[in-house]
């Protein structure tokens, strides 16, 4: 089984969440693989946002739920944004992600996967970034953030209403993600 090292950072505020992602962008290589968990509203998309930001794109990154990949290639590095959200797990091999790791048929880049739990493997070696709203934050609220989307129709009404504070975990699994999070320091 591959090294693995687990960091958790608390997040009290949308600027705190920018600037682990912006920290993390300055760390990462070609052939990063992310893979991004969380319930809806809990901040993969404004991460990612944050982290493209930091990778020089400055293409507005938005969720790639609808086109299910996103390419953003002025960057430092390119960035391959995917969003398996709306696919059921035996849908996921039909798109052939693992070209966007391999670099023969696509630069070398950073991929990041949302709704990475869909995969039906998942690499040995990769970066696992969990969002999660704090329990006392949704205790606050009076809401179950636990959301699916059954429950909701996100619009902006709703997303103005939840939390900004996150508890974000990064799990390196792999040599070279050990290394690139020891290289991590929370703010």
């Amino acid at each position: 089984m591959p090294e693995t090292i687990t960091i958790e950072v608390y997040a009290d505020n949308l600027h705190a969440t920018q600037a682990i992602a912006t920290q993390l962008a300055q760390l990462v290589h070609a052939g990063t693989i992310i893979l991004l968990e969380g319930n809806l509203g809990s901040g993969k998309t404004t991460f990612m946002q944050a982290f493209g930001y930091a990778l020089g794109i400055n293409t507005t990154i938005a969720s790639p739920t609808f086109t299910l990949i996103d390419e953003y290639i002025e960057g430092r590095l390119p960035l391959y944004h995917i969003d398996l959200y709306r696919l059921e797990p035996s849908q996921v091999p039909s798109l052939y992600l693992e070209e966007y790791w391999r670099g023969e048929d696509f630069p070398l880049g950073v991929v990041a996967i949302e709704w990475a739990s869909k995969l039906p493997s998942i690499p040995a070696e990769h970066l696992k970034i969990n969002l999660s709203v704090p329990i006392q934050s949704s205790c606050n609220k009076n809401e179950d953030l636990n959301l699916s989307q059954a429950d909701i129709t996100l619009d902006e009404d709703f997303i103005d209403d939840l939390p900004s504070d996150r508890l974000i975990q990064l799990i390196g699994q792999g040599k070279a993600y050990v290394e690139l999070l020891k290289q991590f320091h929370p703010v």
